[in-house]
């Protein structure tokens, strides 16, 4: 669906490369999420995907199109949402008026459904909504244009803790084999029930592309008190009840993602990481 080619990009000529010789693709029918250290390039990497950056360097393909030429035809199927943004002080339903025929695929029943999903119903106006109600609201809409990409920049930021619940759902209830969505945030703790694919960034490389499945077939995580059990953890962080361990997983052990654990594994060890990965696969 989409391809990073050879990407390099600094905000001015003079400026440190925020990314460089930069690769990755994403396939149809995913979830992702986009995981890196502050300043890693995720949110540039978000804007560039969308064709409101130009990179020094390289080039960026959407469904076999350069994004950087904003034509209709790549601008009608994807969306960005950004982590900050303001609505104009209109009815919903008038922005809705104004906005959805860019999208030939916007859905108005698609739309209450997602409010739904957030409590929320058409009949509000923008301007006096909060920012936590606002970003579901962008979101509902960016959900029903029905667009094949999707991105979104920390798009749990400002929601209130029945709101992330809520959001799960709602990526859940979203989800089909012809749309992608990219999700890049911080706040591991919020999606890692959506996410079936991971990827982990620096500036120059993707240190893990891997789908949750194989991630989970690799390695497992466990809390436990056990001693000998977190001295042959891959990676380790403190719990009330002892510690949050990332194992190897040689039986296969059924367990859930702790997308904490594995960012931290990745950014400690990322080569030894990726070769478990690989190695598992190639048994497989």
């Amino acid at each position: 669906m989409l391809h990073v080619q050879d990407l390099s990009f600094a905000y001015r000529r003079n400026k440190a490369e925020v990314l460089s010789g930069f690769n990755l693709s994403l396939e149809k029918g995913r979830v992702y999420g986009l995981l890196g250290k502050n300043g890693a390039g995720k949110s540039t990497l978000l804007y560039l995907m969308s064709g409101l950056l130009t990179p020094r360097r390289g080039k960026i393909e959407f469904m076999g199109t350069d994004v950087r030429r904003r034509l209709p035809l790549t601008l009608q199927d994807m969306f960005l949402v950004p982590e900050e943004f303001d609505l104009p002080d209109l009815p919903l339903l008038d922005y809705i008026e104004l906005n959805a025929p860019f999208y030939p695929r916007f859905s108005k029943e698609d739309m209450v459904k997602y409010l739904h999903f957030f409590e929320l119903d058409l009949d509000l106006r923008l301007g006096a909504l909060s920012m936590g109600q606002k970003k579901k609201v962008f979101m509902s809409f960016a959900l029903a244009t029905n667009v094949s990409l999707l991105l979104m920049d920390e798009p749990t930021n400002g929601l209130d803790i029945p709101g992330k619940s809520q959001f799960r759902k709602f990526i859940a209830g979203g989800m089909s084999e012809e749309r992608t969505i990219l999700i890049s945030t911080h706040q591991v703790r919020d999606i890692d029930k959506v996410l079936d694919h991971v990827l982990v960034m620096d500036n120059r490389s993707v240190l893990l592309d891997a789908s949750v499945l194989d991630i989970c077939r690799c390695f497992r995580f466990v809390e436990s008190d056990d001693r000998e059990l977190a001295a042959q953890a891959l990676y380790a962080l403190p719990s009330l009840q002892g510690n949050l361990l990332m194992l190897p997983n040689p039986e296969e052990d059924e367990t859930d993602l702790n997308l904490e654990l594995l960012f931290g594994a990745v950014l400690s060890h990322p080569q030894k990481i990726t070769a478990m990965l690989n190695l598992k696969n190639d048994k497989l």
